[in-house]
């Protein structure tokens, strides 16, 4: 058997960053570096970048980021020239009018509607910042969307950048001539469970980190088939738009391993989640079984079934209003659940056209893991979240999945290190750094999550972070280059 499964697996020092003192906390927090870390052979040839997992955390330890002009035997010049996609003008193959994926040469590509090559360099949340202050800038410094969007877009496609991710301001986006390549996400199952919620006082006797009772996705229930066609069916306007990439539905389900147990064990019997977990047991083990008689593999087999309701579900309503574009996925991120689930993945592979993952809590990807998840589900991936904090920002730095690191220029170099260890695998068709802007401490109208950090390419005056947006763009800038390049290594 594969897996750990869920019966196997599963304030310190605050600094305080001003920048007059930033160099003597760095020397203080140096002597928090984990002891038990040993540089690998050439280390030294690479920067080294101290981050900890945020800023109560009293452990630094020390990382090391490659960048593009320190690998070995890497003559980068210039990439090929590129359209108005952003795709780059190399290789063709067939055109279809939209985006789709290919694997060539053992290598999966993002084909433009034009038949080009592309990887799609994206930013989550290319939207202005909501808070008071974020608004009041924004005022005095665009006027208005149209000005906003004209500038930003200039400024990502002279950073290497093509595209934008999820919650970012589609409209105005696709008010300006060759905009860039756009992501849109529906929420089907989130606007379901606001609804369901009320059923309980707002407030479930139990429910995980994603708020869901009993951290069970309500696939089985007839209701939640009502707001798929009242969510997906707002897809349909943007069916002709070839500057589109592709949807996604949902954000980081809770798609536990344990989820046959919680069915049976935690919802009342005239419950639809009960009654179809029940009926799958029987079917399989006979109606005499009971909870006691699943073993992991019944466990693991159920994961399949209970994430291919949802599957079905939602891909037969984007299909219905609009067959042209890419099924991006429901964005995993729990990486003891889905993301080591063989099962999960398979089903994916059925359904999406591109595998969506929200990548935290490792400096870098593990080239094991990203070959199972393509290995599994035979489909390509795309990163849709990553990011670290800077402590040289004035922020808190708090909250969020995201590392600290000690400046701006470290955020680049882990951009760098992040993209280039991508890359290695052959299924990787893009990344979305998230994201666009820093959260306003002062806004308390967001999730805590999105409270207080500096997890943005700009500031909340619209500053952009330069040292980080120098690495952003010298590798962005090459990727084409460095795709050959690392093919050539393989």
């Amino acid at each position: 058997m594969k897996k750990k499964f869920i019966f196997s697996i599963k304030k310190g020092i605050t600094t305080i960053f001003l920048f007059g003192f930033f160099s003597s906390t760095l020397l203080n927090a140096q002597n928090n570096i984990d002891e038990n870390y040993s540089p690998a052979l050439n280390d030294t040839d690479y920067h080294q970048v101290m981050a900890r997992k945020n800023a109560e955390d009293t452990i630094w330890k020390t990382y090391i980021a490659k960048t593009i002009d320190k690998l070995p035997d890497f003559n980068y010049s210039k990439d090929p020239k590129t359209n108005k996609y952003g795709s780059w003008k190399t290789f063709k193959s067939k055109p279809t009018g939209f985006f789709r994926t290919e694997k060539i040469d053992n290598r999966w590509w993002i084909i433009d509607p034009e038949g080009n090559p592309f990887i799609h360099k994206g930013v989550a949340v290319l939207s202005p910042g909501t808070s008071e202050n974020q608004q009041k800038v924004f005022a005095s410094k665009y006027q208005n969307r149209k000005n906003w969007i004209t500038k930003e877009t200039t400024f990502f496609k002279e950073n290497g950048f093509n595209g934008a991710g999820a919650w970012s301001d589609v409209e105005s986006i696709r008010d300006i001539n060759k905009p860039l390549v756009y992501t849109v996400i529906v929420s089907p199952m989130g606007a379901y469970k606001a609804q369901h919620l009320k059923k309980f006082n707002g407030e479930y006797e139990e429910a995980g980190w994603q708020g869901y009772r009993f951290d069970l996705v309500m696939v089985f229930d007839s209701e939640f088939d009502v707001y798929l066609e009242k969510e997906i069916s707002k897809i349909e306007k943007y069916k002709n738009d070839n500057y589109l990439l592709g949807y996604f539905t949902d954000n980081e389900l809770p798609w536990v391993d344990d989820a046959l147990d919680r069915h049976l064990t935690k919802l009342g019997k005239d419950e639809a989640g009960y009654l179809a977990a029940k009926h799958w047991l029987n079917q399989r083990k006979g109606k005499e079984a009971t909870i006691a008689d699943v073993t992991d593999e019944d466990r693991l087999e159920f994961t399949g079934f209970y994430f291919e309701t949802y599957m079905k579900k939602v891909t037969e309503v984007i299909k219905k209003y609009d067959k042209n574009h890419m099924y991006l996925g429901c964005r995993f991120n729990q990486e003891l659940d889905e993301l080591d689930n063989p099962k999960i993945f398979e089903v994916a592979g059925k359904y999406m056209d591109i595998v969506s993952v929200n990548h935290y809590r490792k400096w870098e990807p593990v080239p094991s893991i990203l070959e199972n998840w393509m290995n599994w589900s035979t489909k390509p991936f795309i990163i849709t979240e990553w990011y670290t904090k800077g402590e040289d920002s004035g922020l808190p730095n708090k909250t969020g999945a995201g590392w600290n690191v000690p400046t701006q220029k470290d955020r680049g170099y882990f951009y760098q290190n992040f993209v280039i260890e991508l890359l290695k695998s052959k299924g990787c068709v893009g990344w979305h750094w998230f994201k666009y802007q820093d959260n306003d401490p002062s806004n308390l109208k967001t999730d805590y999550s999105n409270r207080d950090s500096n997890k943005g390419i700009i500031d909340s005056e619209f500053n952009y972070y330069r040292p980080l947006m120098e690495n952003m763009k010298m590798m962005n800038s090459h990727v084409y280059e460095l795709i050959q390049y690392l093919d050539s290594k393989n």
